[in-house]
C-alpha cells in the first residue's frame, strides 16, 4: 500500500482524468501528458509503467482516461472494471477531498458513452 496518493480530476468532454501522485508519480502516471492533451505519449508511459505494476489503480485509471478520450470506450470500461475488482485505494484530491479508487472508477464509467444494443 502506497498510502494516500494525490490525484487530480480534470473534467474534459464529460470525462474524469485522474492521477497525479507524489514524488516521481506525475511522470510515471502520464499526468503531465494527459493535461497537455498528449494522449499518445501518456499511453506509452502508462503501458510501460504497467509492465512493472499492472494492478496499480493510478495507472489503470489514467490509462482508462486516455482510452476514453481517444474514443476507445470498451478499453476504458475494461480498465475501470479492473480497478473495481481490486481493493479500494484512498486517493487524495487537490481540493482536499479523499476519494477511493472505486469512486473514481465509477465516475469514469458513468461518463463513458453507452453501447447501443442491437435489436
Amino acid at each position: 500500500m502506497r498510502g494516500v496518493v494525490s490525484v487530480i480530476l480534470v473534467a474534459a468532454a464529460g470525462m474524469a482524468t485522474p492521477a497525479m501522485a507524489q514524488d516521481s508519480w506525475p511522470q510515471r502516471t502520464g499526468f503531465q501528458q494527459i493535461l497537455a492533451g498528449d494522449f499518445a505519449t501518456a499511453e506509452r508511459t502508462l503501458l510501460d509503467e504497467r509492465r512493472a505494476d499492472p494492478r496499480s489503480p493510478e495507472l489503470m485509471l489514467n490509462l482508462a482516461a486516455v482510452y476514453a478520450k481517444t474514443g476507445r470506450a470498451a478499453d476504458a470500461r475494461a480498465l475501470y472494471d479492473a480497478v473495481l475488482e481490486e481493493k479500494a485505494v484512498a486517493l487524495d484530491m487537490p481540493s482536499g477531498a479523499i476519494l477511493s479508487s472505486h469512486t473514481v472508477a465509477r465516475t469514469g464509467l458513468r461518463h463513458l458513452p453507452q453501447a447501443i444494443a442491437a435489436r
